[in-house]
């Protein structure tokens, strides 16, 4: 059989010749579908490590390199990657050391392929079979120094994918003083969170979230998702939408996984440069890891910029914030919670550094607590709890809009 080299390829930034611009790339839209069993990630001889993708028809990819951690990143436009496997697709740890893919942005997915060490591509192509159509991505994977990996690291600068990064929803009907609550369901795409039992937290994170944003509506205020599908959005990135969209209050929806302490029922978070226990801390530091976990680029991470945001933080925003953690789980608690031991507590979370936005983090519950997944599970706990938060939402806004003339007085 004849085999050709397909050429469409979004960008490759690593020395590899042959790339073409992202627009033209993307004429090819059509869904893809990875053959499980003809692909494999394994070590080979001379310290070369080869990666095989097999896929029903030729797709556009982009190929590139992060550093701290190393990591190889392969985006593929429409590819759909629900028949693979992690532990087939890499079957043995070796200079890959893990390896996870899923849905990314609309209409693309991700493979991020972490290293042990640091190596580059020495050959990248995509090979079409002429009679059936099918494909076949094939990286080979070469040792090369730390330096000369840290220089060929760096995420594609490209206006056109940034900005598909960073676009803020748009709501409806939205007039100049509606108020505005942004709703960040956690993780997503790539990223599934915690997974107990095969219940994904990104999945109940985006139907609560959209139940929470219905409900939101029915009162009279606005409510946006930062994702309404099943895509991947870098932190930072829902910070930015909540600043697009000029929100009143940003609450971002977790049901995490985490067997220290046996921790159990809801808990509402605020930002706090300090952890209120070794529980909290542990779970800030796994949710900051998801832009890792998704293959984002860390680099451009400033922590003094940070120091400055929670600085501004506690001056007004803290209060306010602070106050909408207090409302929410009076509310909560009011309807059956149930509620953790210590239910408002403050932890470093991103998500919550705005200056100027009042934020919370709210564990709607923890996939590791039978009891806290029974109720997940459940719609009409979901729906008490939807209408608990929509409620205190609402109260918190005519109390603190009564306050706002004694702030600086």
């Amino acid at each position: 059989m004849m085999r050709g080299i397909f050429k469409v390829m979004a960008l490759v930034l690593i020395g590899v010749q042959g790339a073409v611009p992202l627009a033209q790339a993307q004429e090819l839209t059509a869904l893809a579908r990875v053959n499980p069993a003809q692909s494999e990630i394994a070590d080979g001889w001379f310290g070369k490590t080869y990666i095989t993708v097999a896929l029903s028809q030729g797709v556009p990819f982009r190929v590139f390199l992060l550093d701290d951690p190393a990591r190889l990143i392969v985006d593929f436009r429409e590819a759909d990657w629900s028949a693979v496997a992690a532990e087939k697709l890499l079957p043995e740890a070796g200079r890959v050391g893990a390896v996870r893919f899923g849905a990314f942005q609309p209409g693309w997915s991700r493979l991020v392929a972490d290293l042990t060490e640091p190596m580059l591509p020495s050959e990248i192509g995509m090979p079409v079979n002429s009679s059936t159509g099918a494909a076949t991505l094939e990286i080979t994977l070469a040792p090369v120094d730390a330096a000369t990996f840290a220089a060929r690291a760096g995420t594609p600068v490209d206006p056109a994918w940034t900005a598909a990064l960073t676009q803020a929803p748009k709501p409806a009907n939205t007039t100049a003083d509606q108020f505005v609550v942004v709703i960040d369901p956690g993780h997503g795409g790539i990223d599934p969170g915690a997974e107990t039992d095969g219940i994904q937290e990104k999945a109940l994170m985006l139907s609560f979230a959209r139940a929470l944003q219905e409900a939101l509506r029915r009162t009279g205020a606005e409510a946006v998702l930062t994702r309404d599908d099943d895509i991947f959005v870098a932190l930072e990135n829902r910070v930015a939408i909540a600043h697009q969209m000029n929100a009143d209050v940003f609450i971002s929806l977790h049901a995490d996984n985490l067997i220290q302490g046996g921790a159990k029922g809801a808990t509402v978070y605020t930002l706090s440069d300090e952890a209120s226990d070794s529980a909290t801390e542990h779970l800030a530091a796994r949710h900051d890891r998801s832009d890792i976990i998704a293959g984002a680029d860390l680099t451009g991470s400033d922590d003094q910029v940070a120091g400055v945001l929670l600085d501004l933080a506690r001056q007004e925003t803290e209060p306010r914030s602070k106050a909408l953690a207090t409302v929410l789980v009076a509310g909560m608690t009011a309807v059956g919670g149930p509620m953790n031991r210590h239910p408002q507590r403050n932890a470093g979370f991103s998500v919550l550094k705005s200056a100027d936005i009042p934020s919370v983090l709210v564990e709607l519950g923890f996939l590791s607590a039978p009891r806290d997944l029974a109720n997940l599970r459940d719609p009409v706990w979901r729906a008490l709890m939807v209408g608990a938060m929509a409620d205190a939402v609402m109260k918190w806004r005519d109390e603190d809009a009564a306050r706002k003339p004694l702030v600086w007085q």
